[in-house]
């Protein structure tokens, strides 16, 4: 988005600080949605030191101030107002991403090259507003947890991607399940151009069949393609906390017996609460990974009679830090 009144305010404090500012934006449900949120490390050699930024396409008023200061309990940090450049400051504030490396999948930006590697399936994908901002741990332990899925035997005809943004899940879901219909979903509207180029550029193609890509605008599943290609065998959430366990019954319902969810962009902090929602509605732990400070779940939906038809080996070694 090129904006002359593109502007930036920072919060610099410690980890836990800045965590629970992310978990009060969530909760904050009048928050204004022209102001985009987030969180990250200072540096990687500083991992207790973290900031909050917020984007606004205009300069921050003391009301902007004010509802920002407000997700910190007691004292707010010293904000830091900058007035960013005429520029598309969305897709430079993630320029420098570097590339994700999971299983058989290499995602790479234009700025860095696809490996010419055997067995490697190179995902190009830009930055851009859909790609999201200090969520790729949460996306590189998604394709991890899809390899490791594949591996398990866990056979997949018809999958959902839901808050796809760039699409690459759903990309990557394809190229280990071929044979499986697929659709993806996202709230924002800019998702759908960015999904179509992204899909041609990595030879995905579009449209209702097997092998192919529906794409569709939609809050949760409050889309009738959504409803009609239910129930599925596999659904992808890499979305909010929040949101996962507002929708936990709906994507209980649109997933068939024995089929799978895989749930991310949750902190480690709020993963009880997402679990807790799930169980109640039918689905129980297949594994888990941790990267960094982000969870990632595979749950599966108990078989029609069978209580244990869900609780696929769960592997020990996941339960650690990748």
């Amino acid at each position: 988005m090129s904006d002359e009144s593109a502007w930036k305010v920072t919060f610099l404090g410690p980890r836990d600080l800045i965590h629970a500012a992310l978990i009060a934006h969530e909760d904050a449900f009048d928050w204004d949605p022209e102001i985009v949120i987030a969180g990250s490390e200072i540096a990687e050699d500083r991992p207790d030191d973290w900031q909050l930024e917020a984007w606004l396409a205009r300069k921050p008023t003391r009301r902007d101030l004010a509802a920002m200061r407000a997700l910190f309990a007691g004292t707010a940090p010293e904000a830091v107002v900058e007035h960013l450049p005429p520029t598309d400051w969305v897709t430079l504030s993630q320029s420098g991403i570097e590339p994700i490396r999971e299983g058989p999948f290499h995602v790479h930006t234009p700025d860095h090259p696809p490996l010419h590697q055997a067995g490697v399936r190179n995902f190009l994908i830009p930055a851009s507003q859909a790609f999201g901002t200090g969520q790729h741990a949460t996306t590189a332990g998604c394709l991890a947890m899809l390899s490791a899925m594949k591996r398990r035997g866990v056979i997949v005809r018809n999958l959902a991607d839901i808050g796809t943004g760039t699409g690459l899940l759903a990309f990557a879901a394809l190229h280990l399940w071929p044979r499986a219909r697929a659709v993806a979903s996202d709230i924002d509207a800019v998702c759908g151009p960015v999904v179509a180029l992204n899909a041609d550029a990595n030879g995905v193609a579009l449209g209702d069949g097997i092998g192919r890509l529906a794409m569709v605008i939609a809050s949760g599943m409050d889309h009738p393609l959504l409803r009609a290609a239910a129930p599925y065998d596999l659904l992808i959430a890499n979305i909010l906390a929040g949101p996962l366990v507002e929708l936990a019954p709906d994507f209980a319902n649109a997933v068939a017996p024995g089929g799978s969810v895989l749930l991310s962009g949750l902190l480690a902090t709020q993963e009880p609460a997402v679990r807790v929602a799930y169980a109640r509605a039918g689905l129980r732990l297949a594994a888990r990974m941790q990267r960094g400070d982000w969870s990632v779940l595979w749950l599966r939906r108990r078989r029609t009679g069978s209580v244990r038809a869900s609780r696929v080996g769960l592997l020990p070694e996941w339960s650690r830090r990748w």
